[in-house]
């Protein structure tokens, strides 16, 4: 698929993006476990035709506690590592990438608020390696996938972390296989040609090269009967963190380079595929 055909058909899948912003619910902001008080751009009441969204979840053995919280639904939860500060950057390296009318700010989406994830399309989440969906959570993100939902799972390293992601993985689709995403595979080609990937080092890590034991990344998924992926997993590399730092000169920008166009191609696949 060409760029400008991809582009295209995003543009087609936005309108009907556009005609489900009334029944979504508003901005809402939460304390990060890195960040509070983070200031709103000036245009964050825009209404725009894609939004960023980070999916809230409830943690195995809920630290929340260490800043006086203890409600994963009030933010204080590491489902909040990197936010909102990821979240902002990676949305506006999206609107200056595409056409694509991007959301300034993000949105904390809680699989327990009615239908409300069915209104976003394309969903990010961080540290699954700790996560601790309910069954109730299980079973509405299985629909949310197979009604053409996408997923991208980040930010989690080495065996212990894959043990705990693929647990709740597995609870949500406990028959369809994990495997490694082709290199041929579209969301790898859609935007940009990624043939040439390399594991994407947090800012915390960059003195050693990876986290844990989690030495290598990998690009996985989890496909649906037509051969589309639903879940594209992010395995020993830290995206989140190179949207994060990209306007760090501390950090090197060969990891935002390749974390910001691996979004990119993740968003315009989500929407056009």
């Amino acid at each position: 698929m060409t760029r400008r055909t991809a582009l295209g058909r995003l543009g087609v899948c936005v309108i009907f993006i556009s005609v489900t912003y009334a029944w979504q619910r508003p901005f809402r902001e939460y304390p990060g476990v890195e960040y509070e008080n983070f200031p709103l751009p000036p245009d964050w009441q825009e209404k725009t035709e894609f939004t960023f969204a980070r999916l809230m979840y409830p943690e195995i053995g809920f630290r929340g506690y260490r800043r006086g919280s203890a409600d994963w639904t009030h933010g204080y939860s590491i489902w909040t590592q990197d936010y909102p500060r990821a979240d902002r950057h990676f949305s506006q390296a999206l609107r200056r990438l595409t056409r694509v009318h991007v959301r300034s700010v993000e949105q904390p989406v809680n699989l327990d608020d009615g239908d409300d994830v069915f209104n976003w399309p394309w969903i990010y989440a961080t540290h699954e390696g700790e996560w601790d969906l309910t069954d109730s959570q299980v079973n509405k993100f299985r629909d949310y996938l197979l009604r053409g939902g996408f997923f991208m799972a980040d930010d989690f390293h080495g065996s212990q972390e894959w043990a705990g992601f693929e647990a709740g993985i597995k609870r949500v689709f406990p028959d369809r296989p994990i495997t490694e995403i082709e290199d041929s595979d579209p969301i790898f080609h859609t935007v940009y040609d990624l043939d040439q990937r390399y594991q994407l080092v947090g800012h915390a890590f960059l003195w050693r090269g990876y986290k844990n034991d989690g030495l290598g990344g990998h690009w996985r998924g989890i496909f649906d009967d037509k051969g589309r992926v639903m879940v594209a997993i992010s395995f020993n590399s830290d995206t989140g963190d190179a949207w994060e730092w990209a306007d760090d000169a501390s950090y090197p920008e060969k990891f935002s380079a390749l974390a910001i166009r691996m979004g990119v191609n993740y968003v315009v696949y989500a929407m056009t595929h």
